[in-house]
């Protein structure tokens, strides 16, 4: 087995006590923050679906789960089922139960604190203790992850631990073992889909049709591992009508997402959010406009990943992928660029990656702020409407294209091969398939 160039040897250069201590104190501040706000209420409706789902699966069992109007695939109602395992008194509390709460945060929690110890062990890995180290710490600070996952209660740590764990062990030739996480992540949350666009480049690319066509076959086998519980009793079925159901209710251009559709529900002046099923000729809704501009920019990604079938590539394409859906769809949510944030740590220290980065966590954290504030309606801290998010939604724009700039290597390599050894990436992936 042989890893490809680029990507984090084994072992790895000792950290010096200044590099330990800030590592300490940047794992304690976030543990200290999550702890905090883990009993939080949080004054928004959907905990109380989740919390609700948790325990009529916790009551009915995990067969029964898709009974409910579950809008998640398989992977959430199997943790959901979990913690009643482990707690069950804990999943049957008063409104509000503050044990209940946290209980309910943890997993997408212990997500943020692993995906923080992947990065920092890429990162380490190519002999940058102290760029690994501001890694870890930006993952565990950066408001997107605690805000979103500890005080929020949302999952969409869950999706991106298991991609990020796939961009691991596909860089390191394991590419079966790769699909399974994909699998997963793809079983998790419907977002992950998009970011199946830069890693089938690079399958294609790097392995070839025979082992890419392996690689789907093991991720639908783990997709169909997941369902087996919930086939009996119809859960399926009930999903994709629960999914139906909540894509008709959110049939908007922006649910108050920054991006280019955000700029028309602004100027539209109204201060409403404007239905996405308006037709612009004949039977073509402004949703299916949303479709097609995201299928274009997927391709683009495509293109530049199977162009750079590198580590970086990779990591450059998958954070271009969550932004070209959040730029090119209609119905995206605030939250919903959070897993570019993630991906781009991997490409430091390249200049803009980290100016790229910056720019993202700012607009996404006000973004969110402005959504989903700690306390009042949205915009009562943060304005919703108006010139900060105008800037916002053209920024998140011209982050997309920076992404694209970095694809492309325009904007020089961190650990990559030098020219004359370009020819490494494009062999087949040698060792074990695993």
């Amino acid at each position: 087995m042989t890893a490809l160039p680029g990507t984090a040897a084994a072992g790895g250069p000792d950290l010096g006590r200044r590099d330990l201590l800030a590592l300490l104190v940047g794992l304690a501040a976030g543990v200290l923050i999550r702890s905090v706000l883990l009993p939080q209420t949080v004054p928004a409706g959907d905990v109380n679906d989740f919390l609700g789902w948790a325990r009529s699966i916790n009551a009915g069992g995990l067969s029964r789960a898709y009974d409910q109007p579950i809008s998640f695939p398989p992977v959430l109602p199997w943790i959901w089922w979990l913690l009643g395992m482990v707690a069950p008194g804990l999943l049957n509390p008063n409104a509000n139960d503050p044990l209940a709460l946290a209980l309910i945060k943890v997993p997408a929690s212990i997500a943020d604190l692993a995906i923080a110890g992947v990065v920092g062990s890429v990162l380490a890995g190519r002999g940058r203790p102290g760029w690994a180290i501001a890694a870890s710490v930006a993952v565990l600070l950066v408001p997107t992850s605690w805000y979103v996952s500890a005080w929020w209660a949302q999952f969409d740590a869950l999706y991106v631990l298991p991609l990020l764990i796939a961009w691991v062990l596909l860089t390191r030739d394991r590419p079966n073992l790769a699909a399974v996480a994909i699998g997963i992540a793809l079983m998790t949350k419907p977002q992950a889909l998009p970011l199946a666009v830069p890693f089938a480049a690079f399958y294609l690319r790097r392995i070839g049709a025979v082992g890419s066509a392996r690689a789907a076959l093991v991720a639908t086998a783990t997709a169909v591992v997941l369902w087996l519980p919930f086939l009996a009793a119809n859960g399926l079925a009930n999903y994709l009508r629960h999914l139906g159901d909540y894509t008709a209710l959110f049939a908007v251009l922006s649910l108050r997402a920054w991006n280019p559709w955000w700029i028309l529900t602004d100027l539209a002046g109204s201060g409403q959010l404007i239905a996405d099923d308006i037709s612009i000729a004949g039977p073509v809704t402004l949703r299916w406009l949303g479709y097609a501009v995201a299928l274009f920019l997927g391709l683009m990604v495509f293109i530049g990943v199977w162009r750079r079938p590198t580590p970086s590539g990779l990591a450059w394409g998958l954070a271009a992928a969550s932004l070209a859906a959040f730029i090119g769809l209609t119905a995206m949510h605030e939250r919903y660029a959070v897993s570019a944030v993630t991906f781009l740590v991997l490409c430091w220290p390249n200049r803009l990656a980290i100016g790229t980065w910056l720019l993202l966590a700012l607009i996404e954290t006000l973004n969110i702020v402005a959504a989903v504030p700690p306390d009042g309606g949205p915009g009562s801290l943060v304005p919703l409407y108006g010139p900060i998010a105008l800037i916002g939604s053209l920024a998140m724009t011209g982050a997309f294209i920076a992404t694209l700039v970095g694809l492309s290597g325009g904007a020089g390599d961190v650990g990559e091969p030098s020219s004359a050894d370009a020819g490494e990436w494009l062999r087949p992936a040698t060792g074990p398939a695993g």
